[in-house]
């Protein structure tokens, strides 16, 4: 069986990366005539591949691949919009979100735009190693690389990135940059990356939904939509039951059923998440964004924040600042 690393150093070679290893850490330069920036790739352990992608092309470019082992990849876009065809089908990859992708032996093309700055963190690993990782620890596997793929070459799972996962990714850029990153540093948080993206997209359980009537489903969806419309000024219990015409009591249950959390946890959740995204973006500051998601009090905010995320909020305007500086 080939090496799994191979997947990625055609990639490399594809996009004229400069290279002087097959498997090992090291930082890589696009070449002049291509593009600016470059790649940094680090490989905390064997079995597992980290590739920070930082550069800009010249000119359109249209880069087959024909991977030659299977992987599951793990990839993050935080900057520029890409698309890659496999088989015929387009998938488009955007600033915000993540994807998880089962690739066996196929031949995937990569598209990418000239002048358009491109920032992107991929995490690959081997077959052996995603089942080691989807075995409960009697030995049961009920998530298989190959029954998921289902006879094709190919499986892609797409969704938003989630805050706390943003927090490690910036951990592991920051760590990237610094000489002297040990590899467990690097290793830790690839792993956290991996399981919030295995947890979101192959081990939530979905009998949960099953259990509630589609009735109460319904209108519990309804009283979710209303709590995230009206964020900063959020209805009680009481008007919120009132309001989709379902008694407190089965509104009360039927919620922590469906997600997993009372009606005002899963508010704090969302009013927390909200605020990641605004302060990412730069515009506003702690005690702004505390008040557009509905926080009077701004070191109450920064409390809750940092028991969810392990950071101050005002850190993720300082981290943000860096990236967006260093891309320019």
């Amino acid at each position: 069986m080939t090496d799994f690393h191979q997947n990625f150093n055609l990639f490399l070679d594809g996009i004229e990366i400069s290279r002087q290893q097959a498997n090992r850490s090291e930082q890589m330069q696009i070449h002049s005539h291509a593009g600016e920036g470059g790649i940094r790739r680090l490989v905390p352990r064997p079995d597992i591949e980290v590739i920070i992608s930082d550069f800009t092309l010249h000119r359109n470019r249209k880069m087959p691949v024909a991977t030659e082992t299977a992987m599951v990849e793990l990839n993050f876009c935080l900057q520029g919009t890409r698309e890659i065809s496999v088989e015929g089908v387009q998938y488009e990859f955007v600033p915000g979100r993540c994807s998880l992708q089962l690739i066996n032996e196929v031949k995937v093309e990569f598209e990418f735009n000239e002048n358009e700055p491109y920032l992107m963190l991929g995490i690959g690993i081997p077959i052996v190693t995603f089942h080691h990782y989807m075995e409960a620890i009697d030995g049961e596997r009920a998530v298989d690389f190959f029954r998921l793929l289902n006879q094709r070459s190919f499986k892609i799972f797409q969704g938003t990135t989630d805050p706390a996962a943003s927090v490690t990714l910036q951990r592991v850029i920051q760590l990237a940059q610094s000489s002297g990153t040990k590899n467990f540093e690097i290793e830790c948080r690839v792993l956290e990356l991996l399981s919030m993206a295995f947890q979101s997209f192959l081990v939530e359980d979905p009998s949960k939904h099953r259990k509630l009537p589609h009735h109460d489903r319904q209108k519990i969806q309804e009283a979710r939509d209303i709590m995230l419309e009206r964020m900063t000024d959020p209805p009680t219990l009481i008007e919120l039951s009132r309001m989709i015409g379902l008694n407190d009591c089965k509104l009360k249950t039927g919620f922590k059923a469906l997600y997993g959390t009372t009606v005002f946890g899963y508010l704090r959740e969302k009013r927390l998440e909200k605020a990641f995204q605004l302060l990412q973006q730069g515009t506003l500051n702690v005690t702004e964004t505390s008040h557009a998601v509905g926080y009077s009090n701004s070191s109450y905010f920064s409390e809750a924040f940092r028991d969810k995320y392990g950071v101050n909020p005002g850190k993720i305007i300082h981290h943000s600042s860096i990236l967006l500086g260093a891309n320019r």
